[in-house]
């Protein structure tokens, strides 16, 4: 059987199909749909065909995985260079879904072996990954909630913000839930405003006074009956909104330190922080690198996904270094923060940061500089499944320093 190769331009609905023998012959081309026959029927077509690659703008998803459990090897294209390759084939700059399925194709026939090719994580890996993007995606919710909230309250009860800045708070959520408008907490005192400070284990450094003044100083709006009932009924619906979820936010969290610490490489990812409660960023950072070691053969190969690596530009005399745009997000998300919360500890990590701000970087850019250094450390415990011990990287450092001495 002749050996082939396929580009899937994939869509919510249906996905463009083309496949081409090793010459550039076209095979077959048409439209496959979205669905449980179409994914089978695809798949059963692929091997039919002896489609040896499949390139797709998609790293994830469900047809992913699906074509990966047909025994098909994937390259995952970044849109980026799908779209850097069309005038390759075409001066016109048109564009459409079979267009893209061809560019594919010819990638994958001529360019295969510029891009790697997608190995399927364990299934601990791919749950943890569920959980932490899940957990973002609720965190995101919660974000626009209290966006939400806050611009409420300014309509009506800014004294609210001002005594309680954090809305996402439990203690302010139950703050709302009793006393939701300046009319309800009208008659409200200073003993029972502590009485209530107290039952919700309020911590902040201001007394139940200072807490008074500044929701009575704090101007208020002029509604009516009506509107009044009307902005209660949707501050509480907003404040029950928020609290589920609050709940799911904690659920998903103890979910993720469990999975952290259950999986065989999480002592790895957990290791660079000073308490072994930081699971969070750990989580993140072992799902989203995940734990097929080839997936980064080098650790600059991590360093750019990361997006910690700049990205060079020169031109003649020109040559800058720019910020790197294209990168996973999550990922470099997790190694700023990573590298901002090791420097306040890490005696080498603040040893950088503080270089970096002294040669005129900004806290962003000497935060990727550490978080660079980081991706390095990171990459050697990964490949070697060694927990990272800052005892021997002092070591190998002050013999690399003598050395180069």
């Amino acid at each position: 059987m002749p050996q082939t190769v396929a580009g899937i331009d994939w869509a919510s609905d249906k996905h463009d199909v083309l496949i081409e023998d090793l010459d550039g012959v076209r095979v077959w081309a048409g439209e496959i749909a979205h669905d449980e026959d179409g994914i089978t029927e695809l798949c059963s077509m692929l091997l039919a065909a002896g489609v040896i690659r499949v390139a797709i703008e998609r790293p994830d998803g469900l047809l992913i995985e699906r074509l990966l459990d047909a025994g098909l090897v994937v390259l995952a294209l970044h849109p980026n260079q799908v779209k850097a390759a069309r005038p390759r084939f075409s001066v016109s700059g048109g564009k459409s879904d079979r267009f893209d399925a061809f560019v594919l194709a010819e990638l994958a026939r001529t360019d295969h072996h510029r891009f790697r090719a997608l190995v399927p994580d364990s299934d601990q890996t791919k749950a943890l990954r569920a959980l932490t993007r899940g957990r973002g995606e609720l965190m995101s919710t919660r974000r626009t909630l209290c966006n939400q909230l806050r611009a409420e309250l300014e309509r009506c009860w800014p004294g609210v913000i001002r005594a309680f800045p954090d809305l996402h708070r439990r203690i302010v959520l139950a703050f709302l839930d009793r006393w939701p408008t300046a009319r309800d907490a009208g008659g409200l005192t200073e003993r029972q405003l502590a009485t209530f400070l107290t039952k919700h284990h309020y911590s902040g450094k201001r007394t139940a006074t200072q807490i008074l003044d500044q929701l009575r100083t704090a101007p208020t709006g002029r509604a009516g009956q009506a509107e009044t009932a009307a902005r209660r009924q949707l501050i509480r619906g907003l404040v029950a909104t928020l609290r589920q979820i609050i709940e799911q936010i904690k659920l998903l969290e103890s979910q993720i330190a469990d999975g952290v610490h259950a999986h065989p490489d999480g002592e790895i990812f957990t290791s660079p922080f000073a308490s072994p409660n930081s699971t969070l960023t750990a989580a993140v950072l072992l799902a989203e690198i995940g734990d097929q070691r080839a997936r980064y053969p080098t650790s600059e190969a991590l360093a750019g996904d990361a997006g910690q690596a700049a990205v060079a530009v020169e031109s003649g005399k020109k040559k800058v270094a720019t910020f790197r745009r294209a990168c996973d997000h999550r990922l470099r998300d997790a190694f700023c923060t990573l590298a901002n919360t090791t420097r306040h500890h890490n005696p080498w990590a603040q040893r950088l940061y503080t270089d970096a701000r002294a040669r005129g970087h900004d806290h962003q850019r000497a935060i990727r500089t550490v978080g660079r250094a980081w991706s390095r450390v990171l990459w050697r415990c990964w490949q070697d499944g060694i927990p990272y011990d800052p005892d021997r990287h002092n070591t190998l450092q002050k013999q690399l320093l003598i050395l180069r001495g």
